[in-house]
């Protein structure tokens, strides 16, 4: 399995998973100009042929994950609406991907 974190409501909850080390792969949801986190999120960490290496459900509002290094492709779904980054992670500072829906709640 892949080792990986889904939290952060609440700021204590929050700087917790922020201080945690190891995980390569950093993403963020959230919603609106304001950027309010947003902690239902369905996401898809997937290998470029499309394997799945991470499905969580109502995960976020923060998510770490530690990978393999490669190149992978997210997709960050909320409301049935999808949003698709890639991410090349590797040893390193880990890659920060966002993921912000303009809808309201």
């Amino acid at each position: 399995g892949v080792a990986y974190l889904s939290g952060g409501i609440g700021e204590d909850e929050a700087k917790a998973i922020q201080q945690a080390t190891g995980y390569n792969l950093h993403m963020t949801f959230s919603i609106g100009p304001e950027g309010k986190y947003v902690p239902d999120v369905d996401v898809i960490v997937q290998k470029p042929q499309g394997q799945p290496v991470l499905t969580l459900s109502q995960a976020g509002p923060l998510v770490y994950v530690q990978l393999p290094p490669g190149r992978y492709t997210v997709v960050a779904t909320r409301n049935g609406e999808a949003r698709h980054d890639t991410a090349e992670v590797g040893s390193g500072s880990p890659r920060q991907l966002v993921f912000n829906w303009k809808g309201e709640e």
